[in-house]
């Protein structure tokens, strides 16, 4: 499956952004998604995650409170809404896929498939 993410950019500390991951290539519903992210110097780190149907949930605890992932199976999307956002949130953000027929372990960066990453920069 061939991921592709937009919706960076540069936004003020207590500001909003939306972050989309738009999936071709395969059936988008038989993969769980996960967004993680990569600040300059760091290790990569796990945002959140959804299952394929999209009826569980899980967040890194940076991020809890203040970033929702949801998805659209129909529009073979998934999205990371980040509100109240800081300058330590400044990063990389990368989605990422897994089959949901193998294991599932929803933090860990070992899906199947990645996107290209885009750059998220909040400013204080």
């Amino acid at each position: 499956v061939q991921l592709q993410a937009s919706g960076g950019g540069l936004v003020q500390a207590g500001g909003s952004l939306r972050l989309s991951c738009a999936a071709s290539g395969r059936t988008f519903s038989n993969y769980h998604m996960g967004w993680f992210r990569q600040a300059p110097g760091k290790e990569r780190e796990f945002v959140a995650a959804i299952n394929w149907r999209g009826g569980s949930t899980h967040y890194g605890d940076s991020v809890k409170g203040r970033f929702i992932i949801s998805r659209d199976n129909a529009k073979n999307t998934v999205y990371l809404q980040m509100s109240s956002l800081k300058p330590e949130d400044t990063a990389v953000y990368y989605c990422a896929a897994q089959h949901f027929g193998s294991g599932w372990y929803p933090t860990r960066d070992e899906y199947d498939y990645w996107g290209q990453g885009t750059r998220v920069t909040v400013s204080s």
